[in-house]
């Protein structure tokens, strides 16, 4: 897949998203949907990383996203 992940080392995204844990020390792995349009149009937040790969496949047909490049 290509597309962009964000680094938020400074976690100042990650707070505006209200993704940061009990503690304020790290994101919570969820994964957002984004269109073009800007607007959310999903949220996953029981990322599994062993199965990531496929549940974003999954998700991103279930939302009608084309599929591009080869």
């Amino acid at each position: 897949m290509s597309y962009p992940i964000l680094s938020d080392a400074s976690r100042d995204v990650a707070r505006a998203y209200g993704v940061l844990n009990d503690s304020g020390e790290y994101a919570r792995r969820w994964t957002f949907y984004i269109g073009k349009d800007g607007k959310i149009l999903a949220i996953d937040r029981e990322v599994h990383p062993g199965t990531a790969g496929e549940d974003i496949t999954a998700r991103l047909a279930a939302l009608g996203v084309n599929r591009t490049g080869s």
